[in-house]
């Protein structure tokens, strides 16, 4: 389960026109749908207006400005279609709780005193942690130049080495008390490049260690070069579970960036992803006999 066409082909628009003058009007032209259709659609399925969604990328991506260029907060402003520097610096802090020009200083401060240690333990992510049938051959470090919000994302990335019959994940794992007997949707936003396939995953166990849900994209990968965009899977979570483990996958070479991963419980409306469904299975055995061709 992930975003509907209708939602997918905003967020590519907004993501590649963010410094661009944005015209909602201009979105049925665009999209091929009508405007109330888009606007209903896209704020059930992300929770925001297409406006509050625009301007929370815009925010993230002022923010890397900030971090990792010169330009003035009013060039910033200005190129990010802000009225005035005051508008700019209202909406920024009511985000990061700090003025653009204080923001700047302080976590410019902060990456200085931490880059050193990030480049020693570039492999180690708090909470997280690099699995998969060759994970030798994948690293998983933070990123602080490419976010979709905040000011770091996750990243996956394979090493020359790596090939398609080989795969890596970043990962981790809790226990499953809190969600027992409950649906859950697991969301976040990835970004990909040059992936051979990736996708985000996620796995229900029970106190025996045996695999009773699970979901990893298989029949939806995310191919090739893609920009942000938010990914779904819905599990139910059986009142024998003990675990619940997730995170994002790479086969074969690329690299995936992951960011905002969410947790939330829904109703038995809201269809389940998972790839373990008895419906996989015929009732009943077939060809006993092997006369069947």
């Amino acid at each position: 389960m992930y975003y509907s066409e209708v939602t997918q082909k905003v967020i590519s628009y907004i993501e590649s026109h963010l410094t661009e003058d944005i015209q909602l009007d201009s979105f049925p032209a665009i999209i091929g749908y009508s405007k109330y259709h888009l606007l209903r659609i896209f704020k059930q399925e992300t929770g925001r207006s297409i406006g509050e969604y625009i301007r929370q990328r815009r925010l993230a991506m002022a923010s890397t400005l900030l971090l990792n260029t010169d330009q003035s907060i009013l060039t910033i402003a200005f190129s990010l279609h802000f009225q005035s520097q005051e508008a700019f610096t209202r909406a920024f802090k009511d985000v990061y709780a700090l003025p653009p020009g204080k923001y700047r200083k302080i976590m410019r401060t902060i990456r200085m005193t931490e880059e050193d240690e990030l480049m020693k333990e570039s492999d180690k992510l708090k909470g997280w942690t690099l699995s998969g049938t060759n994970s030798e051959l994948y690293t998983i470090e933070l990123d602080s130049n490419v976010v979709h919000t905040g000011t770091r994302s996750g990243l996956l990335y394979s090493k020359e080495e790596a090939n398609e019959q080989h795969f890596g994940t970043m990962m981790q794992g809790f226990q499953a008390k809190i969600y027992k007997g409950k649906r859950i949707k697991l969301s976040c936003y990835l970004k990909t490049e040059d992936a051979y396939k990736s996708g985000a995953w996620l796995r229900i166990d029970s106190s025996s260690g045996d695999t009773i849900q699970f979901d990893n994209m298989y029949k939806r990968p995310i191919e090739g070069t893609t920009d942000w965009n938010q990914y779904s899977i819905v599990l139910d979570v059986p009142k024998e579970s003990e675990s619940i483990y997730f995170g994002v996958l790479l086969y074969g070479k690329g690299k995936v960036w992951a960011d905002g991963f969410r947790f939330e419980e829904v109703s038995e409306k809201v269809p389940t992803t998972n790839m373990l469904t008895s419906e996989i299975l015929p009732k009943e055995p077939i060809n006993l006999d092997f006369s069947e061709e």
